[in-house]
Formats: structure tokens, C-alpha cells, sequence
């Protein structure tokens, strides 16, 4: 997936942006707690709210390291 891929539109949060926010994060046991604490940083699916399954399968492969 390309890194400038915007995941959500409404608070314009790219593929990089939740890579990135995962990197500077404590490892997780998790991909709802990485979610969480993601969010926290980008403030991704706090909008509409639309991306959040998106979001969740993005984290999932960045854990899994796809």
C-alpha cells in the first residue's frame, strides 16, 4: 500500500500517519488497543466515523507485517 494512501478523509490521516503512530507506540497485544492508542495520536475515525473498519484492517496488517 502506498504510504500517501489517505485512509481518513476527514481528518486527512494517511497510511504513513497510522504507520508512523503505531512505531512510536509500546508493542501491542492487540489490534483494538493499538486502534485506541492510535486514534489517540492521529485522531483517525473520530469523524464520520466511516474508516474505522479500514483503519482496523490497516494496523492488523502493519502488526502482522504485510
Amino acid at each position: 500500500m502506498q504510504e500517501n494512501y489517505m485512509v481518513c478523509n476527514c481528518k486527512q490521516v494517511s497510511y504513513a500517519d497510522i504507520a508512523n503512530a503505531l512505531d512510536t507506540q509500546k508493542n501491542f497485544d492487540s489490534v483494538l488497543e493499538a486502534f485506541d492508542d492510535v486514534q489517540k495520536v492521529t485522531h483517525c475515525s473520530t469523524g464520520c466515523g466511516g474508516c474505522h473498519q479500514k483503519v482496523l484492517d490497516l494496523i492488523s496488517e502493519i502488526m502482522m507485517g504485510n
